[in-house]
């Protein structure tokens, strides 16, 4: 009787909602920061249930932002200069430019926040001044009650948020589904920008240039490795150089067998394939013997290297055994590679018939952010962790402690291998002496054989004349290397890349003082947020309108499978339009004359459609392995081993744990990857030791342990990181 009673007045109680309302939706007032409210739309959805009972109509609420149509957002955002802001700059749109039938000039909204303000019925004004995120910041610090939307760095923005400059977007999750759903699918990312563990704040939408994909990769001119390595009987050449100098030691075994799971050929499988020394021996150790002896010629070399590889692999490879290196099969080892880039610098005449050519070169090598891409190949080759992780130089082991890589012995061991590669004459004179040598000069003439950089922006050299028919620069596998996960003291032989996208440094906050009581602009203002991050907005802010997307006969996309799911295929004439007017290069392209991918989600299936055959044969093998299981990396995730678990790009930190970092400016000065600035790793390749009181690894430790601050930082970032996880399970 009593459940019968029950049922009628939930039957009753459903009806009542229904009589005499007129309409499906009313306003309601919700919780807001101080000096600001915020109106909300309830939608009632209409679900049925089967029981026993009569069905009962269960009604589930989905809150709404509402705002009057032709609101007002005054935007201090872009990306990095005038030309990559939401509006067209003179300096790239000339006189005029027409994409998508639309011909547009300088001043006006580029396509992208053309639809953005079309879609959301917003007025968008743009105040951006042309700044990286820092100093865009800076520059309306004193003046956020100017602007409604800004850019700025995740550690400033998170300060600024804790001293109540700017809107907690945690408070509104309820009414940002899109933004949540991210969040709650992506459990490191709600950690990198949670910017206080008490209240769970969040005070910026983060961005990602793409995520839970491998960023970067080593490159190869793999003509260059075929015509070494391949073919029948032995190795000649009309002229060569050779080796007189021994500098690098083995790292890999000299004697016994490694088994490494490894992709098949097809890459549709994996099996178990063995390096065995005991057959072959090192082949470092063969070369250093041979030239302690008098020298090894580049020819000798060469074929020192193709028995060995024959023999260490039993034949796998056959006479293509740049499939060793290149191939969707790759086992390759940093040992290996440097007795292939010694074959490289030995062989220069018959390579680009000169008397010259370099080992491994950056893109920039007078550039400090790009010669940091050297510091992170080292971590990829000897199994360093730290030194490409996604905050300053830390890590988890694997019982989930907090681990510095300037504070590591081996991370300085790993360096000075590097070291004496640079000896050896194997890395580019170019980045040892600091000379303006770049990567598209040094791939056009043919002087260059291997960098470590982002595959679509370097594959472009392919197509765009740098190099000739039958050149060809794209990917190499991951290297095998032994790394410390915590599953054998001994290390695990295997492929992983540190080099995993996830939140990036930067995003976007709701000034405070902007938005006011003005409960308009701060609903529209959450609405563009949340919209960034729908399935509409990821693909609009990636891929720019529809019109630059090949659509079917009814409208809908023409798809492709990247990575599992289903992304739209962009159409021929944006294809086109980016050789036109980018040279190929897919960055530049959409956030210059499209103006997407400036922040929020970038997906990489738009910029993977714009890579080179070559490009996408390369990246293509890497994809399969890493499906396959066989190149490992970081989670996105609190993983069960913590030594894989990714390390949120921030961690929520108080006044005083801030000031007292900054204190410590020897761990910024002294390791920074930012142009024109310092790197002591760097330096360490290029001139060995050379601060004071320096002259082995333990000195090296002990002066960032103890002499700049480097115990007390990790103690810090130990604290930190506990107060999160706390957070986080708490969750």
């Amino acid at each position: 009787m009593k459940k019968t009673i029950i049922t009628l007045l939930v039957v009753m109680l459903a009806m009542f909602a229904f009589v005499g309302c007129g309409k499906s939706s009313s306003s309601i007032q919700v919780a807001d920061t101080p000096a600001t409210t915020t109106t909300t739309t309830t939608t009632t959805t209409t679900t049925t249930t089967q029981a026993a009972a009569p069905a009962v109509e269960v009604k589930e609420e989905v809150k709404e932002l509402t705002y009057k149509d032709g609101t007002v957002l005054r935007m201090a955002t872009g990306y990095n200069n005038k030309k990559t802001g939401l509006t067209f700059d003179a300096s790239v749109v000339g006189e005029g430019i027409t994409l998508g039938g639309v011909t547009y000039h300088s001043g006006d909204f580029k396509p992208t926040w053309v639809e953005v303000q079309n879609i959301l019925n917003v007025k968008l004004e743009d105040k951006y001044q042309g700044n990286s995120a820092a100093n865009e910041l800076k520059y309306w610090k004193e003046r956020l009650g100017d602007v409604d939307i800004i850019m700025g760095g995740s550690s400033t923005l998170n300060e600024y948020g804790e001293a109540g400059s700017f809107v907690n977007l945690a408070e509104y999750l309820d009414y940002m589904p899109n933004f949540k759903a991210y969040l709650d699918a992506n459990p490191i990312v709600r950690l990198s920008i949670t910017g206080n563990t008490t209240s769970g704040a969040i005070y910026f939408a983060p961005y990602f240039d793409g995520v839970n994909d491998i960023e970067r990769m080593p490159l190869m001119r793999v003509d260059m490795l075929e015509k070494l390595l391949d073919g029948e009987g032995k190795f000649t050449a009309e002229k060569c150089g050779n080796l007189t100098v021994v500098e690098y030691e083995p790292y890999m075994p000299e004697s016994g067998k490694v088994t490494i799971e490894t992709p098949n050929a097809e890459g549709t499988a994996t099996f178990m394939l063995t390096k065995n020394y005991d057959k072959a021996g090192n082949i470092v150790a063969k070369m250093n013997a041979a030239i302690a002896k008098g020298g090894l010629s580049g020819v000798d070399a060469v074929n020192m290297l193709r028995d060995y590889i024959d023999a260490a692999y039993d034949g796998y490879y056959g006479t293509k055994r740049s499939n060793l290196f290149a191939g969707q099969d790759a086992a390759w080892d940093a040992d290996e590679m440097v007795a292939l880039l010694r074959c490289v610098v030995s062989n220069a005449y018959t390579l680009n018939g000169t008397d010259s050519i370099q080992g491994l070169f950056s893109r920039e090598d007078a550039n400090l952010s790009r010669q940091a891409d050297m510091i992170r190949f080292t971590s990829t080759l000897f199994g360093i962790r730290g030194l490409e992780s996604r905050q300053d130089y830390l890590y988890f082991d694997a019982d989930g402690s907090l681990k510095d890589a300037r504070q590591d012995e081996k991370t300085y061991e790993a360096v000075n291998r590097m070291r004496a590669l640079a000896l050896e004459g194997l890395i580019s004179k170019s980045f040892i002496d600091g000379s303006n040598e770049k990567s598209a000069t040094i791939i056009e003439n043919d002087i260059g054989f291997m960098s470590y950089d982002y595959n679509q922006t370097q594959t472009i050299f392919n197509n765009d004349g740098k190099l000739q028919e039958g050149e060809v620069y794209r990917a190499a596998m991951v290297p095998v290397a032994r790394w410390y996960d915590g599953t054998d003291p001994n290390g695990v032989y295997m492929r992983f890349t540190e080099s995993w996208r996830s939140v990036k440094t930067t995003g976007w906050s709701i000034s405070k003082a902007g938005v006011g009581s003005d409960t308009d602009k701060l609903n529209a203002a959450l609405k563009l947020l949340d919209f960034a991050y729908s399935e509409r907005g990821q693909i609009l802010l990636s891929y720019g309108p529809d019109v630059f997307i090949k659509t079917n006969a009814d409208g809908s996309y023409v798809t492709f499978n990247f990575n599992g799911k289903e992304m739209p295929v962009i159409a021929d004439e944006t294809k086109a339009k980016l050789w036109e007017l980018a040279g190929g290069n897919y960055t530049n392209f959409a956030r210059q004359y499209l103006g997407s991918t400036l922040h929020f989600v970038k997906s990489q299936a738009f910029e993977f459609q714009c890579t080179t055959d070559a490009g996408m044969e390369g990246a293509g093998y890497i994809s399969k392995a890493i499906a396959l299981g066989t190149i490992k990396h970081p989670e996105l995730a609190v993983a069960k081993n913590m030594w894989y678990t990714s390390i949120p790009t921030t961690l929520p930190t108080t006044t005083v744990e801030t000031s007292t970092i900054q204190g410590y400016t020897e761990l910024t000065t002294m390791f920074s990857t930012t142009k024109n600035e310092y790197n002591v790793l760097v330096d360490m390749i290029q001139k060995g030791y050379t601060l004071d009181g320096v002259s082995s690894e333990a000195d090296m430790v002990n002066k960032v342990t103890n002499e700049w601050g480097g115990k007390q930082y990790l103690k810090i970032k130990g604290t930190q990181w506990s107060r999160l996880l706390k957070f986080y399970e708490g969750l």
